[in-house]
């Protein structure tokens, strides 16, 4: 066994995380927290079976460990694709006449919200959409809407 890991009644630290059960606040019976190792918050919280005695939480054993860290991994992989999701927008259109020889262009543009308390703002990032080579990319408004018309009127006015 790791010098790091600790497999009690209430308490296992394995794998990069933490099972602790905890007397449930909302009432009477037990909950159950799950925290990656290295985070301030608990990934997940739910309800622990108590014991035989009806009394005592049940123990946490092996099964529940590694059947609490997959629970717990997917919350927060869910988390993360919301707040990707929140702070990434993209769009494919053909523009007429954007390249330089005058033929229609398949363009991406993408825009990332970049979440600062002091400075909020957005990069959008223009590509040709079969190649993936980069057209132009800029800092622009949080409040940009990504449309088609609003991209190509940014991408000619140069600003």
């Amino acid at each position: 066994m790791a010098d790091d890991e600790v497999m009690e009644a209430q308490l296992w630290r394995k794998n990069g995380w933490i099972a602790k059960v905890i007397k449930n606040p909302d009432d009477d019976g037990w909950a159950v927290e799950m925290t990656r190792i290295g985070d301030d918050e608990p990934a997940l919280v739910g309800p622990w079976t108590m014991g035989r005695d009806k009394k005592n939480p049940k123990p946490l054993d092996q099964p529940a460990f590694l059947t609490l860290v997959k629970t717990a991994t997917e919350v927060l992989r869910r988390h993360e694709q919301s707040a990707r999701a929140r702070l990434h927008r993209s769009i494919a259109f053909v523009a007429n006449a954007a390249s330089p020889d005058g033929a229609a262009l398949r363009i991406r543009a993408d825009l990332d919200l970049v979440p600062d308390d002091d400075d909020p703002h957005a990069i959008l990032a223009l590509f040709e959409d079969a190649t993936n080579e980069p057209i132009r990319s800029g800092r622009v408004s949080t409040s940009f809407k990504l449309d088609a018309a609003n991209v190509m009127h940014w991408l000619r006015s140069g600003a």
